[in-house]
């Protein structure tokens, strides 16, 4: 993973274009997850960093470093635009940070304003938020969403290996609720948090904002560390006290989801044990057995890759070679995902 530079060549591309696989995961709420860089600003020991190399392993390691940046920021917004054209509507911009990007800016500020069925969504982890309030302003996001796996400054220190406070992440918190009327929080389920879940909770609903629990998923990169994950049984218990109103989420594409609402504010948990989607590609897929998400997202990266899986660096397609005729791309992307759904990749 990450630096290995294994790809899949584009297909060459024929009049008769098979959009079914791509629309059809796009209709079950597929998303595009466009990675601005693989750098942040801290090293959360859990990190996959969108099928990169992350942070807290180059730091342990020099020689890893994530693949160099290929894209500019006008290939980035022609990508999106002709995924989009082509059926992917719901967008999620991520990095590592994505706000530590120098593309942050002519990206998100310069994306075509969204039709009524596409979203575009930042994932940060709040630090830099502040800093970059204004333009973030001008921007047509339609939510933040944060990574919160942390309530007091020595959680943050023992997660993430930062000398930031958590009074800095959750000013960012306050800095993207001034100007976005969707902020949400997203928390990792882990031994190293699971004295703060309850207050991270109480924070959330105290400031009506939508979290999402989340178990463990393993990458080679957080494989030694399976003493850190924690079941959501413990949360889910706590939700059962504060609202009867719960449902299990199985449909589309990911793993299915048991959701809460709580005096109208919506209380997720991901578990591994409600099920997941694999597509033809999966069935023999020597990695099956450490696959808990399944297919849910395709994920552009930096240096021209899109790829249909965390754990498979030989699924993903290379389109560097396309950027010189960009409205190639979108048919060779949903060429890529009909031999991936197919099992013929």
């Amino acid at each position: 993973m990450g630096g290995n530079v294994s790809h899949v060549a584009p297909p060459p591309i024929t009049e008769a274009v098979d959009w079914t696989a791509l629309r059809n995961f796009a209709t079950l709420r597929g998303q595009l997850r466009v990675s601005l860089t693989p750098r942040c600003n801290i090293k959360c020991w859990f990190c996959h960093n969108e099928g990169d190399v992350p942070p807290p392993f180059t730091h342990l390691n020099r020689e890893a470093q994530p693949r160099a940046r290929e894209l500019a920021a006008d290939h980035y917004l022609g990508l999106i635009a002709g995924l989009v054209d082509s059926g992917l509507k719901r967008v999620y911009f991520t990095g590592g940070e994505p706000l530590a990007s120098p593309l942050a800016r002519p990206v998100l500020t310069q994306l075509s304003a969204p039709g009524p069925d596409t979203s575009y969504t930042l994932i940060t982890n709040g630090t830099l938020v502040r800093t970059h309030q204004e333009w973030l302003a001008q921007t047509p996001l339609d939510k933040v969403k944060v990574s919160l796996h942390y309530f007091s400054d020595e959680t943050l220190r023992a997660i993430a290996h930062t000398r930031i406070g958590i009074a800095t992440i959750l000013d960012g918190i306050e800095a993207a609720r001034e100007i976005f009327d969707r902020v949400e929080l997203n928390t990792l389920l882990q031994r190293e948090n699971e004295h703060e879940v309850r207050a991270i909770l109480d924070y959330a609903l105290d400031h009506r904002m939508p979290v999402q629990f989340i178990e463990l998923v393993d990458t080679d990169f957080n494989g030694d560390r399976q003493s850190s994950a924690v079941s959501a049984q413990g949360i889910i218990d706590q939700l059962r006290t504060l609202t009867d109103s719960e449902s299990v989420e199985i449909v589309g594409v990911g793993q299915g989801r048991r959701v809460f609402r709580v005096d109208g504010i919506e209380i997720d948990v991901i578990q591994k044990g409600l099920g997941r989607h694999h597509v033809g590609q999966c069935g023999p897929c020597p990695q099956r057995a450490n696959c808990v998400e399944g297919f849910w997202a395709l994920r552009l990266d930096h240096a021209g890759g899109i790829q249909p899986c965390l754990l498979r660096d030989d699924l993903r397609l290379d389109v560097l070679p396309l950027l010189s005729d960009p409205e190639t791309i979108p048919a060779a992307v949903a060429a890529h995902m009909t031999a991936f759904t197919e099992g013929t990749l």
